[in-house]
């Protein structure tokens, strides 16, 4: 059976595009995933663990506005995000994620489990709101999975 990174990577290599991806909640999960495919630099750039929120706005180039206002877990950001990753590394398609894996760090309106996930490519951007109700580790590989399979959604969409 063949896992759903090696999916991403045939389809990836198949169509000639490149990955980047921006991690934030899931901690460089997603690249590990991505990575764990033998001959994945074929098509993957590489990826930024933007945690911090000065990550985020200095070296990915997400707006102080746009956390002040909406805050870190947010489509705003996961979509800034992935835009800024997409040209930063230079990839056809990146994919971001920012959320809050728990146990801690749920806020009024943004409870433990929520995820935004980003997805820009040469047509645009877009985002996806998720909740999971698992534990930390079981959040960040629910988004991780979550964010592959949007992928190849993608890849696997008529153009």
């Amino acid at each position: 059976m063949t896992s759903l990174e090696q999916e991403v990577g045939n389809l990836l290599r198949q169509q000639g595009l490149t990955l980047g991806v921006v991690e934030s909640a899931t901690g460089g999960l997603i690249s590990h995933l991505i990575t764990n495919v033998p001959d994945s630099s074929d098509y993957y750039k590489g990826a930024i663990t933007a945690y911090s929120n000065e990550v985020k706005i200095k070296l990915v180039g997400v707006k102080q506005d746009t956390l002040n206002k909406y805050g870190a877990v947010s489509y705003q950001v996961a979509e800034e995000m992935a835009q800024g990753g997409r040209k930063i590394l230079a990839a056809d398609i990146c994919l971001a994620d920012t959320g809050i894996a728990g146990p801690g760090g749920a806020t009024p309106g943004k409870p433990v489990g929520l995820f935004y996930i980003g997805l820009s490519h040469k047509d645009g951007t877009l985002s996806r709101k998720h909740n999971f109700p698992g534990n930390r580790e079981q959040n960040k590989l629910s988004t991780a999975e979550a964010a592959l399979g949007w992928l190849k959604q993608y890849l696997t969409s008529p153009k």
